[in-house]
């Protein structure tokens, strides 16, 4: 197991992904190319001064640089996304059927969706859509056109309109005169005009492919427009494009590896003072509350996910997120808790004595479940696939059962079956924009360099297992996330305490108070 600061972390990483060198300056249609013949920050300047519907560089140098959509991300970087997404459907379609050669890809954005009447929830974009275009905005939809030339497409941003009645309660949105500098596309258009714009797209481009999934739609008005679309004015011949997003989003680059650090940094500090704030007495919905403050005074968006803070047996409810009971002195709290970074995620989970020290029997519960993580962590050097990993983690486990008299050695059952009572999960997911991040791709590929995942073995010691009294009721699950890379699995979340000396030790901290 390796562990570096992030330039070196970087320099350790061999993402085995070949980006094409675009040649912009030459190429590119004119919207873009009129910003790119001038210097970076001559192209700023035509935004300064202007309003917009998310951070720029020049509304907030606090967090984002010249030369940067989103946080950390350069926007050459999401055109060289744009770019492979176009390389590697165009390559797809010709292997398939050599006379494909024009395609229509339609990404949209996410929606605002309401808790009540005009109460908005707290926007999340559709995370496909951020990859590619950096747009942090509602309603809006990104829809790539290209031959089969593997260096030649044209983006579009189609935006909401300006609106001064809208934008005086909501706030301020995009232009789409500045969205082609903001985002670096050829051309941007309100996504009014979207259902006319491929009306007159396929009067010389009939027997284009059709690029959306209609299979899991994320935004109504956009949905709506494609299935008029596919209906009525289309060749019928479409696929979906996530599966080919999902691939790219697979392999971090550089500044997503470094963001995802970030995130882990965040979760792992506030986990770590969030066990040693606890006590007994102390509510579910306490620790709760406490972590996702330590996460946001720590600069984390919001909470990744609805965490689980699980006291005592409800830790066998494995996604028990009610976190409403009083936490007693003799139990344990078993919490599965992570943020959101600029668009970028961690997944970490502590188990701990609630009053600051293991019984003999859960020390010997918590000890399986870290010798069985460093493994699995060890083999990550191997390159193994997910599943791999959770088979390697039911046959560990069930050694370790069966050692401690957990289990009786079955003539009739294999150990790996036997082992599944105790961990009804798998072992491992990718993680990065998302939790379960890019769940289009399988998880019986071998893992590569620039992948992220997490490795989480647990033990569950539910009513309907047999095991001796002391035992009963026992939850217990240690999570982390590790970076793969040539030279070795990185751990991420290290500054997350988790050996049994440590955690006894943070756990005793307000014993006192």
């Amino acid at each position: 197991m390796t562990a570096v600061n992030c330039n070196n972390l970087l320099s350790a990483v061999n993402v085995h992904l070949r980006i094409l060198k675009y040649d912009w300056t030459n190429n590119l249609p004119l919207g873009l190319r009129r910003c790119s013949n001038l210097t970076k920050s001559k192209c700023y300047d035509k935004l300064s001064g202007k309003a917009f519907g998310q951070p720029t560089a020049t509304t907030h140098p606090h967090l984002i640089k010249n030369g940067e959509i989103t946080p950390s991300i350069q926007r050459s970087e999401f055109q060289e996304r744009r770019q492979r997404l176009v390389e590697s459907i165009v390559a797809h379609s010709l292997n398939c059927d050599k006379n494909s050669k024009k395609h229509l890809i339609v990404i949209p954005s996410a929606t605002k969706q309401y808790m009540s009447d005009k109460i908005p929830y707290v926007f999340r974009q559709n995370s496909d859509f951020l990859y590619l275009s950096g747009c942090l905005e509602p309603d809006s939809c990104l829809v790539l056109t290209t031959s089969n030339s593997l260096n030649n497409h044209h983006a579009i941003m189609f935006m909401r309109e300006k609106d001064s009645h809208s934008e005086l309660w909501d706030g301020p949105r995009t232009s789409c005169e500045d969205c082609v500098n903001l985002f670096g596309v050829e051309q941007a258009l309100p996504v009014a005009e979207l259902g006319k714009y491929l009306e007159c797209y396929m009067k010389s481009n009939g027997q284009a492919i059709l690029w959306y999934d209609f299979l899991s739609p994320v935004q109504r008005n956009v949905d709506t427009i494609m299935k008029e679309f596919l209906n009525t004015k289309f060749n019928k011949m479409w696929e979906s494009p996530i599966v080919f997003v999902h691939r790219l989003r697979l392999i971090k680059s550089p500044a997503e590896i470094c963001l995802m650090q970030k995130s882990c940094d965040i979760a792992s500090e506030a986990i770590a003072n969030t066990i040693s704030f606890s006590k007994p007495g102390v509510t579910e919905h306490q620790i709760f509350a406490h972590v996702d403050y330590e996460c946001k005074m720590k600069g984390a968006e919001y909470l990744a996910y609805p965490p689980v803070v699980a006291g005592g047996n409800r830790a066998n409810i494995i996604h028990y997120i009610n976190n409403n009971q009083i936490v007693s002195n003799d139990e344990m709290v078993l919490m599965d808790a992570g943020c959101e970074y600029h668009g970028y995620s961690s997944d970490i989970t502590r188990t701990w004595p609630i009053n600051g020290k293991f019984t003999p029997q859960q020390a010997i519960i918590y000890e399986i479940l870290l010798d069985t993580q460093k493994r699995l962590i060890e083999h990550c050097y191997n390159f193994p696939s997910l599943d791999d990993l959770f088979e390697s983690m039911c046959s560990m486990l069930g050694k370790h059962l069966e050692e401690t008299g957990l289990i009786r050695k079955s003539y009739t059952e294999s150990i790996v079956r036997v082992a599944y009572k105790f961990c009804p999960h798998h072992v491992s997911h990718y993680l990065g924009m998302d939790v379960h991040d890019t769940p289009s791709v399988p998880r019986n590929i071998r893992i590569k360099p620039g992948m992220v995942i997490t490795i989480e073995p647990g033990i569950y010691i539910h009513s309907g297992l047999k095991v001796p009294n002391e035992y009963q009721g026992m939850g217990i699950r240690i999570e982390d996330d590790i970076l793969i890379t040539s030279d070795g699995p990185v751990v991420l979340t290290k500054r997350c305490p988790n050996t049994l000396a440590d955690i006894e030790k943070i756990a005793s901290e307000n014993q006192r108070a």
